[in-house]
C-alpha cells in the first residue's frame, strides 16, 4: 500500500532533457491562444449560448475565475518542477504514484478526446468554407457514422446528417460513412508534431497573428448590429425578460461546452522540457495567455447573445460565421472571412493537443509505468517520434465510430477533475526558497478568511433564493434534481475543506482553485459520471497488470 502513494523526488535544479528547449514566454503565450482561443469559440460557443441564453457570460467569468486560480497552481508546480508530464508528474511529487496514474489517465482523456472533438469541428468549418466556394463534399464524407446514425434514428432536423445516412453507399450490410476531412487533418498534424517543436512554433505563431486578427474584427463589425433586446429576452418559463431565461441551472447546464474551451492552457505545462528557463518562462506565459483569452470570450459572448436571438444557435456547429449569415446580420464577407478563419484557429489547436499527449506518454514511461518504447526520441527532429505516432493513431481511429456531444462531456470532466487534484497538490507542497525572478506562489493563510468566503457566500445566496435550498433535497426534479444533489455534495466538501483549514492553515489562492474547480464539476450529468468512472477502472487495470510492476520508483 505504501509503494502506490509513494511520491517521487524532483530537483527544482534539474534541467537536463533530451528535447530540444527553443520556446520564449511569447511562445508560450502564443501557444496558450492557440489551445484555448479554437474549438471553444468557434463551435461550442453555440451550444453554450443556446443553453444557458445570454446569462452564460456569467459561467464564462466562473471558469476563468476558477482557471485563473488553477493555472496559478500549475505556475508554483513549474516553478519547482521543469520537467514534462504536466499535472501528471506534478501529482507524482504530491501523492504519490497511483494519483499521477490516475491524472495521467485522466489526460490521455483530455488531449486525445479533445483533439477528436476538434478534429469534428474542424471538419464542419471546412466543408462550411468549401460550400460557400460552390464545392461540396458528399454528406457520407463529413460526417461519422454514430452523428449519422442518431440523427436519422431520432427524426432530427439536421439534413446533412439524414441525407449521409440516407445516400450513403453499402460495403456488404454496413454504411459507408466516414469523416474524411478530420482524418486528413489529423494526419497532417501528427506528421507536423512529429517534425519538430520549432517547425510547429513558428506554423503555430503565425496562425496565432491571423486568428487574433478576424476575432477583434468579428467584436468591432458585430458591435454595429448589436439589439440590446436579445440580452433580456422572455423567459419561457416566467414570460418576464431575463438574463438568464433558463434560470441558473440553465446555465449550469453549459459547463461541458464552456469550460471546454479553457481547457487548452494546462497543455503549455506538458512543454517544460521545450522551454528556455522554465521555471520562469511557462508561469509567466499560462498566466498572460489565460488572462488575455477570458477577456476575448466575454466578449465574443457578449456580440452573439447581442446581434442573435439565443434560440437561434440550436445546433450550429458554426457561430461565429452563422451571426453574419442571411437570415442574422447578412454580411456576406465576414461570413466568408470567419469561415476560413477558423479552419485556421482549430488547426492551432489541433497542434497544440497533439503536441501535449505524447509528452505525458513519455514523461510516464520514463517512470516506468508505460512500456519503454514511448521514450524514443527522434535522432533528428528531438521528438518524441513513437508517442507522436501512436496518439495519432489513438485520435484517428475514433473519428470513425465515435460522436461530438459524447466526446464534449467525457473531455471536460476528466479535466476539471485533474484540475482539482493540481489545485489540492499545491496544498500539500513544503515551503520553498524564495530565488529571484522565479515564481512563487504567495502564501495568504486562509484560516479564517475562507470559511468566511464560503460561509458567507452561503448565507448571502440562500437569501438571494431561498427556493432553491428550501428544495435542495428533491432529487428526483427532471429538471434540477441532478444538479442540486451535486450542489449537496459540493456544500457538504467545502464545509470539510473550512474545518481543514481552520485546523491546517492552508494557503488561499490553491483552495479558492480547488473550491471553484469542484462547483464547475456540479454541471456534469450522471452519465457523465458514468463513463468517466469506466475509463478510470480501465487505466487502473492496466496500471496494476503493468504499471505497479514495472514502476522505476518501486524497483530502486
Amino acid at each position: 500500500m505504501n509503494q502506490l502513494f509513494r511520491r517521487k523526488q524532483y530537483s527544482e535544479s534539474d534541467t537536463s532533457t533530451n528535447l530540444l528547449r527553443v520556446l520564449g514566454v511569447w511562445d508560450i503565450v502564443f501557444f496558450g491562444i492557440a489551445a484555448i482561443i479554437g474549438a471553444g469559440s468557434f463551435s461550442s460557443l453555440g451550444e453554450a449560448v443556446f443553453r444557458g441564453g445570454p446569462g452564460v457570460i456569467l459561467l464564462y467569468l466562473i471558469c476563468g475565475f476558477a482557471c485563473g486560480f488553477t493555472a496559478l497552481c500549475y505556475a508554483e508546480f513549474a516553478s519547482r518542477i521543469p520537467k514534462a508530464g504536466s499535472a501528471y508528474t506534478y501529482a507524482y511529487a504530491s501523492f504519490g504514484e497511483l494519483i499521477a496514474w490516475v491524472i495521467g489517465w485522466a489526460l490521455i482523456m483530455e488531449y486525445s478526446f479533445g483533439n477528436i472533438y476538434v478534429a469534428f469541428s474542424w471538419s464542419d468549418y471546412f466543408t462550411s468554407f468549401l460550400e460557400r466556394l460552390g464545392m461540396h463534399i458528399p454528406d457520407y464524407l463529413t460526417c461519422s457514422y454514430t452523428e449519422a446514425k442518431k440523427a436519422f434514428e431520432k427524426g432530427s432536423e439536421n439534413k446533412e446528417l439524414i441525407n449521409a445516412w440516407v445516400n450513403a453507399p453499402l460495403l456488404g450490410s454496413l454504411k459507408f460513412i466516414v469523416d474524411i476531412p478530420a482524418l486528413v487533418i489529423n494526419g497532417l498534424i501528427t506528421w507536423l508534431c512529429y517534425r519538430g517543436v520549432k517547425e510547429s512554433k513558428n506554423f503555430n505563431n503565425s496562425l496565432v497573428i491571423l486568428k487574433l486578427a478576424v476575432i477583434i474584427l468579428v467584436i468591432l463589425v458585430g458591435c454595429a448590429y448589436l439589439n440590446t433586446e436579445n440580452w433580456t429576452p422572455v423567459s419561457l418559463e416566467t414570460g418576464m425578460p431575463s438574463f438568464m431565461p433558463n434560470g441558473f441551472a440553465g446555465v449550469m447546464s453549459a459547463v461541458s461546452g464552456v469550460f471546454f474551451a479553457y481547457i487548452g492552457f494546462d497543455a503549455l505545462s506538458v512543454l517544460s522540457e521545450e522551454t528556455k528557463d522554465p521555471q520562469k518562462t511557462l508561469p509567466k506565459g499560462m498566466i498572460i495567455s489565460l488572462v488575455l483569452c477570458t477577456v476575448i470570450y466575454i466578449a465574443l459572448t457578449l456580440v452573439l447573445t447581442g446581434m442573435v436571438d439565443y434560440r437561434k444557435f440550436d445546433n450550429i456547429g458554426d457561430p461565429l460565421s452563422f451571426i453574419f449569415e442571411k437570415s442574422n446580420a447578412n454580411v456576406a464577407w465576414m461570413e466568408l472571412t470567419v469561415s476560413f478563419v477558423a479552419i485556421v484557429a482549430i488547426t492551432t489547436v489541433l497542434l497544440v493537443f497533439q503536441m501535449g499527449q505524447p509528452r505525458i506518454w513519455y514523461a510516464m514511461s520514463r517512470d516506468g509505468l508505460m512500456p519503454k518504447k514511448f521514450q524514443d526520441v527522434h535522432p533528428k527532429y528531438k521528438t518524441p517520434s513513437f508517442a507522436t505516432i501512436v496518439t495519432g493513431i489513438v485520435v484517428g481511429v475514433p473519428i470513425i465510430f465515435t460522436d461530438k456531444t459524447f466526446i464534449l462531456d467525457f473531455t471536460s470532466i476528466g479535466t476539471i477533475f485533474a484540475f482539482v487534484l493540481v489545485c489540492a497538490g499545491v496544498l500539500m507542497l513544503p515551503p520553498k526558497e524564495k530565488l529571484k525572478g522565479r515564481f512563487h506562489l504567495p502564501y495568504i493563510n486562509g484560516k479564517i478568511i475562507f470559511p468566511i468566503i464560503f460561509i458567507g457566500g452561503l448565507i448571502g445566496f440562500y437569501f438571494y433564493q431561498p427556493s432553491f435550498f428550501n428544495n435542495l433535497m428533491d432529487w428526483k426534479d427532471p429538471k434540477e434534481g441532478e444538479f442540486r444533489a451535486s450542489i449537496f455534495f459540493f456544500i457538504l466538501i467545502n464545509l470539510a475543506l473550512c474545518l481543514f483549514t481552520f485546523i491546517k492553515n492552508f494557503s488561499l489562492i490553491p483552495l479558492i482553485g480547488l473550491s471553484s474547480c469542484l462547483y464547475l464539476l456540479t454541471g456534469m450529468s450522471h452519465e457523465n459520471w458514468y463513463y468517466f468512472g469506466l475509463w478510470f477502472a480501465v487505466g487502473l487495470i492496466i496500471y496494476f497488470c503493468y504499471g505497479y510492476k514495472n514502476s522505476k520508483l518501486r524497483n530502486a
